[in-house]
């Protein structure tokens, strides 16, 4: 049987496993940026005179517009994770052209690089 490093990519079976758990991923963080977006369109509809709490609010409402932000980031890449799938290049390194190892997909499903990849990209980026 090969080995990762001589396959060019994942099989079939292996990229559904992985689009199964892009999708239960993809599903909890649409659910949390829908939190968060009616978070910052939710008004008080009571009236507050405290400068401190209004402070409070716009800083709470500002880290709220922050993390939405970053949901919908990561919901953008989990599914530019899923067409890699359909397009069966899910899993090779755009750095190296390697597989990224399976433990680094299950931590990082929606990863386009492997370790090497990255340490070269960082290393080219000093230069």
């Amino acid at each position: 049987m090969n080995t990762d490093k001589e396959r060019n990519r994942y099989s079939d079976a292996e990229l559904q496993e992985f689009k199964e758990i892009i999708l239960e991923k993809l599903e909890t963080a649409k659910e949390n940026y829908e939190l968060l977006k009616s978070r910052l369109l939710s008004d008080d509809p009571t009236p507050t005179f405290k400068a401190l709490e209004e402070t409070a609010e716009a800083l709470s409402k500002e880290a709220a517009g922050q993390r939405a932000q970053r949901q919908m980031e990561f919901i953008n890449k989990l599914q530019s994770a899923l067409v890699r799938i359909e397009n069966k290049t899910y899993g090779v390194c755009r750095v190296t052209g390697k597989l990224i190892p399976k433990g680094r997909l299950l931590a990082v499903p929606h990863a386009t690089t492997s370790v090497e990849g990255k340490e070269l990209e960082q290393k080219n980026k000093r230069r």
